[in-house]
């Protein structure tokens, strides 16, 4: 299995489009060759590839002015070429230490990880400033495989966008999961932080919005992450 993934991604091409339907909600082969700054033809024949291999599928996004346009977007069998955290052996750990010990144990030992990621973070992270500090977390983050970047601007505010999780499994079994993430964002950053997640056209993207100088920021819808099927 392995073997046959790394050869359908041989192309450089392919793992570009990759990353570019991941942090989106879907894009059309013009979008894709303009970012790419490749032919259209040549794009379209990439992705024609991929979907025939599974690894993408498409859509009628909706337009403002027109007829629906068609996007790519990623199927679940790209899901293992992005980094996970051996969800299914730390399932039966948890679930197994649960049995042992008590129903407690396993929140007890996910409350640890993330009491000793923190501490991690806090010991590389670079800045002063609140929006400095978010600009380290975001890019560690980044390293780590969430898909991670820190946005800011006047009117949406401070701001951590992540495209990936790899505890999402992990997150959807223990529901605590989120308010430890949240609440560990806002002891590296030292700061209020309101963790949301959305879905979108089979993807999910995941906001930390950062609190700054006083001020609450108010979540911004993105401008191409639309409600879709």
């Amino acid at each position: 299995m392995f073997l046959k993934v790394f050869r359908d991604f041989s192309k450089p091409q392919w793992f570009q489009i990759l990353n570019l339907l991941k942090r989106s909600t879907g894009m059309s082969v013009h979008e894709l060759s303009k970012a790419m700054k490749m032919s259209y033809m040549g794009v379209k024949q990439h992705c024609v590839e991929m979907e025939k291999k599974g690894y993408l599928d498409t859509w009628r996004r909706p337009k403002d002015v027109g007829r629906p346009e068609k996007a790519y977007r990623l199927t679940e069998k790209s899901a293992p070429l992005f980094p996970q955290v051996g969800n299914d052996l730390i399932l039966k750990v948890l679930e197994s230490t649960q049995a042992l010990f008590g129903p407690n144990v396993p929140e007890k030992l996910l409350y640890s990880y993330f009491q000793e990621q923190t501490e991690s973070y806090l010991k590389k992270l670079r800045g002063k400033s609140v929006v400095e500090k978010a600009s380290s977390l975001a890019k560690m983050r980044d390293q780590s495989g969430y898909m991670s970047e820190c946005l800011y601007d006047n009117q949406a505010g401070l701001r951590i966008v992540e495209y990936h999780n790899p505890l999402r499994v992990l997150a959807e079994r223990y529901r605590t999961v989120e308010r430890m993430e949240e609440t560990m964002f806002e002891r590296v950053l030292g700061t209020k932080v309101k963790r949301s997640e959305e879905k979108a056209s089979g993807l999910r993207r995941y906001v930390f919005e950062i609190e700054t100088l006083g001020r609450k920021n108010t979540a911004e819808p993105m401008l191409e992450f639309q409600k879709a099927g």
